[in-house]
């Protein structure tokens, strides 16, 4: 019985707004415009290449255990602040413990087990991700300036002389990627401007073609600062840094056109480096080349900057 005669208990205030608070948690967690197809994702966009379910299962199982380890810390909390408040009968100190060894080990220990698990399943993600064992069907190089970006097709095209191997405007690629381009590649490009807009669905930047089914290797380099090369439902995406060449290769199984963007921020207008990547048939794909060379679009746009001299350097020595 409470002090002013009344039955009702001192703890029922409490446990309404408990359950006021675990209502609105609800809420909160439900109310988005996600739908039960996009949950098992966690926010990540339908995979469309070969290599996106790798990165797709290790960010779902980064957060598997980050939610593990918030419900036991979130369990712990609730734990002690229902079952060690204090009494309104007894307001003694409750007894205190310190330095006690095996607690003071386990949250040295199970932290870094935690770490490791993480790191060793990044690596080995990582490494797969990034492998270019494999001989692409298609290479591009992608070249990121202020404020667009350029497709340089390094391949035979009919009607189109050149080599890819010698040509000055490629000068900045390393050998350890020229070596693996076509023969006789004369080329095509495309290239666009921040007003730039793709004719079919009027997204802004220019478009990259891209043929469905086959190993596409992206070769990047930069004209100025560092850019980042990022197609969304690839899940995947790389700096392009100038003076260093770096490379990843995907293979698009869906065909569509997609949004893209620079990740990295680049300056006054990286808002506006948008392009998009169609994937289409190889035989489409094979036709979007003959058209550019029709255009007038042959040969290559510069790459961008040279490698520096410790990037060399370390090309020499990983040789």
């Amino acid at each position: 019985m409470s002090p002013n005669g009344s039955d009702r208990s001192p703890r029922r205030p409490m446990r309404r707004k408990l359950l006021q608070a675990l209502t609105a948690g609800l809420v909160l967690a439900t109310a988005t415009g996600c739908t039960y197809k996009d949950f098992p994702r966690l926010g990540m966009p339908t995979p469309v290449t070969d290599e996106a379910p790798r990165v797709l299962s290790l960010w779902q199982g980064s957060w598997a255990a980050a939610l593990a380890t918030g419900v036991l810390v979130w369990g712990l909390i609730l734990w002690a602040a229902i079952f060690h408040r204090r009494s309104r009968t007894k307001v003694e100190v409750p007894p205190q413990t310190r330095y006690n060894m095996p607690i003071e080990a386990l949250y040295t220990v199970v932290p870094l087990i935690i770490v490791s698990v993480l790191f060793y399943f990044t690596a080995r993600d990582e490494s797969k991700l990034l492998d270019l064992s494999k001989k692409p069907d298609v290479t591009i190089n992608v070249v990121g300036y202020q404020w667009s970006w350029g497709f340089n097709y390094v391949t035979p095209v009919p009607g189109v002389t050149g080599d890819a191997k010698t040509d000055p405007n490629l000068s900045a690629i390393p050998d350890r990627y020229k070596n693996e381009f076509p023969a006789n590649a004369g080329g095509v490009y495309d290239f666009g401007t921040p007003a730039t807009r793709n004719p079919q669905t009027n997204m802004p930047g220019p478009t990259l073609w891209l043929p469905k089914g086959e190993t596409v290797r992206f070769v990047l380099t930069s004209r100025d600062v560092i850019h980042s090369f990022w197609v969304v439902p690839f899940l995947m995406k790389m700096d392009v840094i100038p003076g260093h060449t770096n490379a990843f290769q995907v293979t698009p199984n869906q065909e569509g056109t997609f949004r893209g963007k620079c990740a990295e921020l680049c300056g006054v207008d990286h808002s506006r480096m948008l392009f998009n990547v169609k994937v289409v048939s190889p035989d489409r794909y094979e036709q979007h080349l003959k058209d550019l060379a029709k255009k007038g679009q042959t040969g290559y746009i510069p790459a961008g900057i040279a490698q520096t001299s410790h990037e060399k350097n370390r090309e020499t020595n990983n040789l």
